[in-house]
């Protein structure tokens, strides 16, 4: 308990001091939310929010996210011989992050640190938390698209669900942006990240979100995505690829 509480202490320190840094210009972002509620035969409510801001500033470039998934289903089960329809919920995450890029030039090189924090309470891991710092750059940029990464060590620790055992290691952390102008009014992105372990036996994670959005009126656009995590380490009754298709409506501000 002492060392979760330590670990989730460094990562938030790390979020604060990043905003404090931050208070120089307005927020650029965006708000995402998706509601689907099903009933009749089928009774389930799926909610996904997620909040991401950009500060742009002389001398530094943060980022943060907050991400939400909330589903529940009403399942069937069998209770002293009789079948009963009862709510469960199936899917319940918060993940939230913060990147600060220190610009080397006026291009888009940068020297960035990152820190994240991840509740997934159906991955069979209490929490999962990084912390990394690297060289961040822009590969190109034109008209239609752009490709940004970053790459650089990092430190990641884990509490398993079953046990309550801590476990840590060093990882090697790269991750991409692709953005591609389809139209006017509508893109394609490709969000790539990995937190690669340099021991075998220990967890490397994966996320990936591709998705396209249309603009619908003014700041308001549709969004539909597809976002797979996937986890080498993980319990025997747990899968190690969760996948998640979504619809949402995304406002710019």
């Amino acid at each position: 308990m002492k060392k979760t509480l330590t670990y989730t202490g460094l990562t938030s320190a790390l979020l604060c001091a990043l905003t404090a840094n931050a208070a120089e210009k307005p927020s650029v972002g965006e708000v995402e939310l998706g509601i689907i509620a099903t009933s009749g035969n089928t009774e389930t409510t799926s909610i996904k929010g997620k909040v991401s801001i950009t500060h742009d500033m002389e001398n530094w470039r943060n980022q943060y996210q907050l991400d939400a998934l909330y589903k529940k289903d009403e399942i069937q089960t069998e209770i002293n011989g009789q079948t009963v329809d009862q709510e469960q919920t199936t899917a319940q995450r918060v993940f939230a992050s913060a990147q600060g890029d220190y610009k080397l030039n006026t291009e888009h090189s940068a020297l960035f640190i990152y820190g994240s924090y991840e509740d997934d309470r159906f991955s069979g891991y209490n929490y999962q938390s990084t912390i990394a710092a690297g060289y961040s750059d822009q590969l190109f940029e034109n008209d239609a698209s752009f490709l940004k990464y970053s790459v650089g060590p990092g430190y990641t620790f884990n509490e398993l669900e079953k046990t309550g055992e801590t476990n840590e290691a060093v990882v090697m952390r790269l991750a991409a942006e692709y953005q591609y102008k389809l139209s006017e009014n509508a893109k394609f992105t490709q969000l790539l990240s990995t937190e690669a372990a340099f021991d075998s036996d220990e967890n490397t994670r994966t996320k990936s979100e591709t998705a396209v959005s249309a603009k619908l009126m003014g700041n308001l656009s549709l969004k539909a995505a597809y976002t797979m995590t996937h986890n080498s380490e993980v319990a025997e009754d747990k899968e190690n690829l969760d996948t998640t298709t979504s619809i949402t409506l995304v406002y710019l501000f």
